[in-house]
């Protein structure tokens, strides 16, 4: 009996259980994503939707590859066999705006430190202080520290057309610069200079004396030592502050800007401060 046992002992295998670890498995478990998968997986395979027919992949199987920038088309936005309809795009109105009954132009000789707007929370001056008409707007505007003309009207298309960049209208300004620009920096202003946001297009600009003007108030704060010159500069853009960068660009600051033409319209006759009517036919 004990030898038949120690056989037994001896011819018995011995179990080992083995313990296979998963990957992840101390990783926390994302129950939502989980049970999309296990919802996923209890589906029959008839019920799957084949590749071909997927919008992510073509008739061939291949992965549909999908325009850098854009995600892949939704199901809104995909036929039965799986093609990309893109959305139509609106189309903004075109229309331009009716002209009014009695067109008018308003030319106005600005001051210095007036608001090119006809409201300010702050109590500075404004257009109001010196233009009672009704439904007008400027065409383009000038600096606060700016004077001269200010055209404005009630023509919708006028001012898109004096204001529009491509029409290319002429306006003239008188500036006074501290020091006498040299022959090269006026060529560099007459061929265009590269500002922060861009290069400008080419200028006419040209010395002249110191034109027959209104003085300033308050006067221009000049340095005894620095001479001081004035040039008629011709652009057809109308960036911010365009004028005063180019000559600060070139190395002659602005002291004054005076803008003196637009188009076919001028200062002439008009005092500073003043504003005269143009009826329109």
């Amino acid at each position: 009996m004990h030898s038949t046992m120690s056989a037994l002992a001896y011819t018995q295998p011995k179990v080992c259980l083995v313990t296979q670890k998963t990957p992840g498995a101390n990783q926390p478990v994302n129950k939502r994503r989980g049970a999309r998968k296990d919802a996923t997986s209890s589906k029959s395979p008839s019920s799957l939707t084949p590749v071909s027919q997927s919008p992510d992949f073509n008739a061939k199987g291949n992965h549909r590859q999908h325009k850098q920038g854009s995600a892949a088309p939704s199901a809104k936005g995909v036929k039965a066999k799986g093609h990309y309809k893109p959305r139509p795009k609106s189309k903004p109105g075109t229309k331009p705006k009716p002209r009014p009954q009695n067109p008018v132009i308003v030319l106005f000789n600005k001051p210095f430190d007036v608001l090119c707007q006809f409201t300010d929370e702050q109590g500075r001056q404004t257009l109001k202080d010196f233009i009672p008409i009704q439904d007008v707007y400027a065409a383009g505007r000038l600096d606060r520290d700016s004077e001269g003309l200010l055209l404005l009207t009630n023509d919708g298309q006028l001012q898109s057309r004096i204001t529009e960049p491509k029409k290319k209208t002429d306006k003239i300004y008188w500036v006074q610069v501290e020091g006498i620009p040299s022959d090269e920096a006026l060529k560099a202003l007459r061929e265009g200079v590269t500002l922060k946001d861009g290069p400008t297009l080419p200028a006419r600009v040209e010395r002249i004396d110191e034109p027959n003007i209104w003085p300033r108030n308050p006067p221009v704060r000049e340095r005894k030592q620095i001479p001081t010159s004035w040039l008629a500069i011709t652009i057809c853009e109308g960036r911010n502050r365009q004028v005063r960068r180019m000559t600060a660009h070139v190395g002659y600051p602005t002291l004054r800007l005076i803008r003196y033409k637009i188009g076919q319209w001028s200062l002439d006759d008009i005092t500073n401060g003043e504003y005269k009517v143009l009826p329109q036919s």
